[in-house]
């Protein structure tokens, strides 16, 4: 049985299965990146909830595993050489857990650096700005008075889905036929800024039909529909 009693992290969050993967995450769209790929891939996983309301993200423990005080985390007791790993980042995660497991990313060097490529542009484009949005619209800052902030980040967000929708014209997924870590990655971003902003109207979502296609395919799919609700809602 793995040992994580080394992990500052377990004394705030007690592992009840060491030799699971241990995931510190929030159903948030950068959260659930990672509880979609574990449901995927049929890895078993412990959830740890890392509530904002009482900052659990600025707690000693939690800050020993990721100084960066954001969700998601992980710690997995089986990592490279049978040794413990613990990882922060959700596109770093991904990328771990698909090379782990072999899947969502393809082998092919070329098709695994364009994947790759996409990933980026999710991590670079549409977490920052759709986020930035979300901030404007429903958060503190629609109370700003000057609305150039929000109206900049609404172009922007409305350009990235222009590039997406473009891309996936005639593609089942994002790589064509092959459903990868860069759906996974974006996906996500794109029905929290419809369903949970709600700005459709603002970004013109409805002009965008191929993007609309495709995050309803991915909506529908199980392990989608499992990692959306990951953690659970506290009682």
């Amino acid at each position: 049985m793995p040992d994580l009693s080394g992990f500052p992290i377990t004394r705030k969050w007690p592992a009840q299965y060491p030799d699971r993967l241990q995931l510190y995450s929030l159903p948030t769209p950068n959260g659930v990146k990672v509880s979609i790929l574990l449901e995927e891939l049929c890895l078993p996983y412990e959830v740890h909830r890392v509530s904002f309301e009482t900052q659990d993200q600025f707690s000693p423990e939690f800050l020993s595993l990721n100084p960066n005080n954001k969700i998601p985390a992980i710690l997995d007791p089986n990592g490279p050489g049978g040794q413990p790993l613990a990882l922060w980042e959700s596109g770093a995660i991904l990328v771990y857990l698909a090379e782990k497991s072999g899947r969502f990313l393809p082998s092919d060097p070329a098709a695994r650096y364009e994947t790759l490529q996409w990933l980026m542009f999710q991590m670079g484009g549409v977490g920052p700005m759709f986020g930035q949005v979300g901030f404007f619209t429903i958060f503190a800052g629609k109370d700003f008075e000057d609305k150039r902030p929000r109206d900049r980040y609404t172009g922007e967000s409305k350009r990235l889905l222009g590039v997406l929708n473009q891309r996936l014209t005639g593609r089942d997924w994002i790589m064509g036929s092959e459903y990868t870590i860069a759906d996974i990655a974006i996906l996500p971003w794109v029905r929290n800024l419809v369903e949970r902003y709600q700005v459709g109207d603002l970004v013109g979502y409805a002009e965008f039909t191929e993007v609309q296609r495709v995050l309803a395919n991915f909506v529908a799919r199980p392990a989608v529909q499992k990692g959306l609700l990951v953690p659970a809602a506290p009682n």
